[in-house]
C-alpha cells in the first residue's frame, strides 16, 4: 500500500495501459544493470527478468565451496572498484544488490564511484551496524526503540556478572539471524558465545570488509566486531517492505512472521498481514522517521518490527537496507507485482510505480519454512517421484531444498537453532484454502506442515507452555 493508501497494481493499472502503447507491441530495450551477489531467490527471479533487463553479474556464494574461499581474501572497497570498473566496460548504467552481509554496501559503494543512482553509503552503515540505528532510533522514535547495550566482551571471552536475564543476544553486524538467540541464564550466554577457531576466523572474515569502511565512513558508531544485547520481547512480528525514491518513503505492504512456537525460528511468512489499518500506518511513520535521520533517500528497504504483547506497542526489531527477496513471490502472486523489476527499475532512477503490473493469482500466499529441531534425526529429502508429484499436484508451487553436510547442520543448530532443509510458496484464495494446500503438499513431500498443531510432531521440538497459547492465538488470528 503506497502512503495514499492504494497497492502498487491500483496505482500502475493506467501506466500499464501507456506502457503497452509506448512499447507498440515490442519489449521495451533496457540499459544492462549489473547484480551484485545474486544469489538464492535473487538467482531465480533475476534469471526470469534477465530478456528484458541486461544483466551483468559480480559477486560469489558465501554458501558454496569453492566460491566460499574468497572470503579469505575479499575487501570491500577493492571489489567494488573494481565492480564499478567492469561494469562500465560490460555496459552496465546501473547496480542493484538484495545481498545482506556484502552486497548492499557494495551496490551502495559502486553507485557513488559511478555516479548512478544509489543508497547513500552511510544510510548503508547506519541500518547495518545494530548498535548505532538503535542509537538513532532512540533519538528519532523512542516509543518504537527497545532497551539494549554492547555485550563489553570480546569474542569467546568471559561474559561479564550482572546481566539481566532472559536477553536477546545478536553481533553488532550479522545477517540470515546467526547467532541471535534468546538466552535465559549466564550459562546459556556463555555457551552461546564459544567458538572454536574456525568459527572465529569465519565471524571475523565476515564482519571485517564491513568494519573496514564503518571505521573510515562512520567513526562515531563503533566497532562492529561485537555481539550486543536487547531486551527480549514476546508477540507476533511483521515486516515492512517499502523502498524510497528522492526521498519519498513508499509503503509496498506488510508480511506476517509466524514462529515456530517459543522459538527464534521462522515457521512462514503470510501475506497480506493482518495487522490493523492504524498500525500499518504507525510502523510507515516510524520507518520514515528512521529513514529520513540515516539519510536513506534512495532504495528499497525492509524494517522489522514486534507487536509488544504487554505494551501493545510496535517495536523495531531492525531495518534492513534492502529488499526481502524471499517475499518477491508473494507480492507477485498477490499484488500482480514483480519486486525484482521494481528493483532492476530504481537502480536506473525509473519510478518502480510506473512499471506495468500482472494480474494477481491469489488472494494469499506463503512462503512456508521447514525445519528440524532434533540435530541426530536424519532429514529425508523429497525423492524424484515426490517432487514430480508435487508438480503435478501444484504447478503454482515453489520448491527450495538445502540438504546439508553433518558437519554444515551441527554449524545450524549452534548458531540458528534449527536447521532450515526446505521452503514451499505456495497461493490460495483464502487462509483456510492456503492452509489446506500446504498441508496436501507437505504430505506429498514427506514434511510436517509449519503450523502451529503440527509442529509437536517435529523431531526434538520442546513444546513450550507458556509460548504456546499465545501461538495458537497468533494462528487463529492469521486463519
Amino acid at each position: 500500500v503506497f502512503s495514499d493508501g492504494r497497492r502498487p497494481y491500483q496505482a500502475r493499472r493506467n501506466a500499464t495501459d501507456i506502457s503497452r502503447r509506448l512499447c507498440d507491441g515490442h519489449a521495451v530495450k533496457r540499459n544492462k544493470t549489473l547484480v551484485l551477489f545474486g544469489y538464492d531467490w535473487d538467482r531465480i527471479e533475476f534469471k526470469k527478468l534477465s530478456r528484458e533487463w541486461k544483466q551483468a553479474h559480480a559477486g560469489f556464494d558465501l554458501f558454496s565451496f569453492p566460491s566460499s574461499a574468497r572470503l579469505a581474501w575479499f575487501d570491500m572497497e577493492r571489489f567494488s572498484s573494481l565492480a564499478a570498473l567492469r561494469a562500465r566496460v560490460q555496459g552496465a548504467r546501473a547496480v542493484v544488490s538484495n545481498h545482506e552481509q556484502f552486497g548492499a554496501l557494495a551496490a551502495a559503494l559502486v553507485a557513488e564511484k559511478t555516479g548512478w543512482p544509489g543508497t547513500p553509503v552511510e544510510a548503508v552503515l547506519a541500518c547495518q551496524h545494530k548498535l548505532y540505528a538503535r542509537e538513532i532510533l532512540e533519538r528519532v522514535a523512542p516509543e518504537a526503540n527497545i532497551p539494549f547495550r554492547r555485550l563489553d566482551a570480546a569474542y569467546d571471552a568471559d561474559i561479564p556478572e550482572g546481566l539481566g536475564y532472559p536477553t536477546f543476544v545478536k553481533p553488532v553486524k550479522a545477517a540470515f539471524s546467526v547467532l541471535a538467540r534468546t538466552v535465559h541464564s549466564h550459562q546459556a550466554l556463555f555457551d552461546h558465545t564459544r567458538f572454536n577457531r574456525r568459527e572465529l576466523w569465519i565471524i571475523r572474515h565476515l564482519v571485517e570488509p564491513f568494519e573496514k569502511i564503518v571505521r573510515r565512513r562512520l567513526p562515531g558508531a563503533g566497532t562492529a566486531h561485537s555481539l550486543m544485547l536487547e531486551e527480549s520481547l514476546r508477540g507476533p512480528q511483521y515486516c515492512l517492505d517499502g523502498y524510497c525514491i528522492n526521498g519519498e518513503v513508499r509503503r509496498l505492504g506488510i508480511v506476517d512472521a509466524i514462529m515456530y512456537p517459543g522459538t527464534d525460528a521462522f515457521m512462514r511468512w503470510d501475506y497480506p498481514s493482518h495487522l490493523p489499518d492504524k498500525l500499518q500506518e504507525k510502523a510507515e511513520a516510524i520507518a520514515a522517521r528512521f529513514l529520513q535521520e540515516v539519510g536513506y533517500t534512495h532504495g528499497f528497504f525492509n524494517m522489522e518490527f514486534v507487536l509488544d504483547e504487554q505494551s501493545g506497542q510496535l517495536k523495531v526489531i531492525e531495518c534492513n537496507p534492502r529488499m526481502a527477496a524471499q517475499f518477491s513471490d508473494l507480492y507477485a502472486r498477490v499484488d500482480g507485482v514483480q519486486l525484482h523489476e521494481m528493483a532492476l527499475a530504481l537502480s536506473h532512477g525509473i519510478d518502480p510505480a510506473t512499471l506495468p503490473t500482472k494480474e494477481p493469482t491469489a488472494a494469499c500466499a506463503s512462503s512456508f519454512v521447514y525445519r528440524s529441531f532434533g540435530q541426530t534425526v536424519p532429514v529425508r529429502m523429497p525423492t524424484a517421484s515426490q517432487r514430480r508429484a508435487f508438480s503435478d499436484a501444484f504447478p503454482d508451487g515453489m520448491l527450495l531444498q538445502f540438504p546439508k553436510s553433518p558437519g554444515q547442520i551441527k554449524r545450524d543448530f549452534k548458531w540458528l537453532g534449527s536447521y532450515r532443509f526446505g521452503i514451499v510458496h505456495l497461493g490460495g484464495d483464502s487462509p483456510t484454502d492456503l492452509a489446506r494446500r500446504c498441508e496436501h503438499a507437505s504430505s506429498v513431500l514427506g514434511w510436517t506442515a509449519p503450523y502451529v498443531e503440527h509442529a509437536a510432531d517435529l523431531p526434538g521440538f520442546i513444546r513450550n507452555g507458556d509460548a504456546w497459547p499465545a501461538a495458537i492465538g497468533t494462528e487463529n488470528a492469521s486463519g
